[in-house]
């Protein structure tokens, strides 16, 4: 018997936590599909002619899918050597709010907005998808743009001292009867047009000031594209001098601490040792 119980948890567990097995890929894929309709759900709820017409159809749809991530939730506790381990991780913890705001609901109305939090639940795509195997490329990425920082931030203090100069310039020439009634609000004009942005909140009136923001409009064009040549060449000399092979990752997720990322082929938990399935 308690045999019996050790292999239908293995069962569950390679269902539920791993997406190399056709069961596990199932699993996960319809998983996605009952998230999407539950955020759908939600947001058709939040249309007051769409809800006032099909109200108790929502209702019953989001409490069948939320008794779903309950069910799938304590499965997911059940089928794990430390519960503990999952319900304080990242995922568990998305998984719990995505499922309580309904129960919440009951008692505190209007709550049950807060289930779109299940969108969160969407990162699970990175494991079904094999995603971290791409993760390496984004690493690079992460280090050209700390190496980097230096040169941007030195560049950015560059731009709000010209921002000051153009917002108080502009503030002279336009004045407060043409909307520019302080520096501050000089310098957020000069900061909105430098980006591209062009609120359109306040806009030179007079021909002078008219010159000036077309200069500063031109402007904007060089310096975003500053800051995207100093990482690209620092990400170019980073991809050059450092090319780590990625190990090929499976889904591989282990019962006894919940790591996962394991290289293909692995018999056991990178982290704890322990067997995989």
């Amino acid at each position: 018997m308690r045999e019996n119980q050790k292999q239908w948890k293995k069962r569950l567990h390679e269902i539920i936590y791993e997406a190399d097995t056709p069961a596990g890929k199932l699993f996960d894929v319809v998983l996605l599909i009952v998230i999407l309709a539950s955020i759908l759900l939600v947001m058709l709820e939040s249309v007051k002619s769409i809800d006032n017409k099909y109200h108790n159809f929502l209702n019953i749809s989001e409490w069948v899918i939320t008794i779903l991530f309950t069910i799938e939730y304590i499965a997911r506790i059940i089928t794990v050597n430390k519960p503990i381990k999952y319900v304080t991780s990242f995922y568990g913890i998305i998984d719990l709010l995505s499922t309580i705001p309904k129960y919440i609901s009951l008692f505190f109305g209007g709550i049950h907005a807060l289930a779109a939090l299940r969108a969160l639940r969407l990162l699970r795509v990175f494991r079904i998808l094999k995603l971290a195997r791409y993760l390496g490329a984004s690493n690079n990425l992460v280090r050209a743009i700390k190496a980097s920082r230096a040169k941007i931030s030195v560049f950015l203090f560059a731009v709000l001292i010209v921002a000051i100069i153009l917002g108080t310039i502009m503030y002279l020439v336009e004045g407060e009867e043409n909307g520019f009634t302080n520096i501050p609000r000089s310098v957020y004009w000069c900061i909105v047009t430098l980006t591209t942005v062009g609120f359109g909140d306040i806009a030179p009136q007079t021909p002078l000031g008219q010159f000036l923001a077309s200069l500063v409009m031109i402007l904007g064009y060089g310096i975003i594209a500053v800051p995207t040549g100093i990482v690209s060449a620092e990400y170019t000399s980073q991809t050059n001098t450092n090319k780590p092979q990625t190990p090929h990752l499976n889904s591989q997720s282990c019962a006894n601490c919940l790591a996962d990322k394991h290289q293909d082929g692995a018999k056991f938990c990178h982290k704890c040792g322990h067997p995989l399935h």
